[in-house]
């Protein structure tokens, strides 16, 4: 560290292609857990569809339409998730 006045200097190396690659490992472990956040409460609301119906709270339609709603959202958030972890990997690697 280098004291200048009222302001601290530290010198930081730029990225290795080592630490790079671990970084973006890093990165598609969280993408990946993320993943499976969503396919759990994906299972919790199909079940909780099943649930209703089993009592009577709503029709066959309607729990089916629910879990095409539902694998509808699930695959959109599975695809943000998916263009997040590709765009960070890039801009990882292009620093």
């Amino acid at each position: 560290p280098v004291m200048d006045g009222k302001i601290i200097r530290l010198n930081i190396p730029p990225l290795s292609e080592e630490r790079r690659k671990q970084i973006i490992g890093q990165v598609k472990q969280m993408g990946e857990k993320a993943k499976i956040s969503v396919r759990n409460i994906r299972r919790d609301a199909n079940k909780a569809l099943d649930d209703e119906e089993k009592s009577k709270l709503i029709s066959e339609d309607d729990r089916d339409k629910g879990k095409k709603d539902i694998d509808n959202i699930t695959k959109k958030c599975s695809d943000k998730v998916d263009s997040a972890i590709k765009a960070k990997s890039e801009e990882t690697m292009s620093d």
